[in-house]
């Protein structure tokens, strides 16, 4: 019988994820010549050809490929396993690190954490702010044992690494100067805005995020300036050099949240044209309002943990509670 070094394999799992033995290396604080003998090891013990030469770079075989389907289910049992013996002795109590993008932290973690105090105070969490696409390789390395992300930034659901839970559907509005001829408009859509100046972030999850919802609605952005802090998208708003979309969740969150990751996202969101202290309209857009999909996820296996479970419950209990009777509000 094959010999399934469970070390081994895990060091071939990062290869392939990353792509090359020194960036291998460097993940796992290895040498690379520690790298190459320990799957040159596997290969011998498995009898197969698990690398082969591809210019100057080193590509998996079909063989890696399929012994490596058969290791996710293994890690996944193994991390089962854990859980089980991590409820066993622990019971009520226990540790559960969470990574999150900054503006999830005040509208979704403390709110959790906070329920967790009250029902289960044995439980202890203890959060990272990460970048949205950060907290997967937080998650992966085994730094922190729950990611919370946008969809939009995180592997699909078939990656059999990862178990996600979908939190909710979070709306997009839009921020206009308070004496724009838009702001108390009925049944604002966000096509009324095609040919504004916007405001939003050069590049990351929010530059997407607003250009692919402009997209959706039938037109491109044009970007009249890049700001990732939220103060400033603000301000320029205010100033009227622009429009800009805005999340819900963070207006609910909390007014000193500036997230990173979405350009930030500090305001007080408004119905049908409510007026920031600061000349700005926040309105609830019509028809086509679009959404940024918030999740949670674990590797695969873990989520049965007592600790983890509870803290997952938790966090979709504060996901409803930010959007009461949106339908859009998902679990499991």
């Amino acid at each position: 019988m094959a010999d399934w070094d469970i070390k081994k394999l895990r060091i071939l799992r990062t290869l392939q994820e990353l792509g090359t033995v020194t960036a291998t290396a460097e993940a796992l604080h290895m040498t690379p010549s520690a790298v190459s003998q320990q799957l040159t090891g596997l290969a011998k013990s498995l009898g197969v050809t698990l690398l082969e030469a591809h210019g100057r770079r080193v590509r998996l075989t079909g063989a890696a490929q399929l012994v490596l389907r058969h290791a996710e289910a293994v890690f996944a049992q193994l991390e089962r396993a854990d859980a089980e013996l991590l409820g066993y002795l622990q019971g009520e109590a226990g540790q559960v690190r969470v990574g999150a993008f900054s503006t999830a932290i005040p509208a979704l973690v403390v709110p959790a954490v906070q329920e967790l105090r009250r029902t289960h105070p044995g439980l202890s969490v203890t959060v990272r702010e990460a970048e949205a696409e950060a907290a997967y390789e937080l998650l992966a390395e085994g730094s922190v044992d729950l990611a919370l992300s946008l969809a939009a930034h995180a592997p699909t659901p078939r990656d059999p690494k990862f178990s996600r839970v979908a939190l909710l559907a979070d709306p997009l509005d839009v921020a206009l100067p308070a004496g724009h001829p838009l702001a108390a408009e009925p049944g604002l859509r966000l096509a009324d805005l095609a040919h504004e100046p916007w405001i939003f972030g050069s590049s990351g999850p929010w530059s997407q995020i607003t250009t692919t919802a402009c997209e959706n609605a039938g037109f491109v952005p044009e970007q009249a300036h890049a700001a990732a802090d939220w103060s400033a998208i603000w301000a320029m708003v205010a100033a009227g050099m622009g429009v800009a979309l805005v999340p819900r969740m963070a207006m609910a969150g909390g007014l000193g949240a500036v997230d990173r990751d979405a350009g930030g996202e500090r305001g007080t969101r408004g119905g049908h044209g409510a007026h920031g202290g600061s000349g700005v309209a926040l309105r609830v857009l019509s028809g086509d309002q679009p959404r940024r999909h918030v999740i949670a996820a674990a590797r695969r296996g873990s989520e049965g943990a007592p600790g983890l479970a509870r803290v997952l419950a938790a966090l979709r209990q504060a996901a409803a509670a930010q959007l009461p009777g949106d339908s859009s509000l998902h679990s499991g």
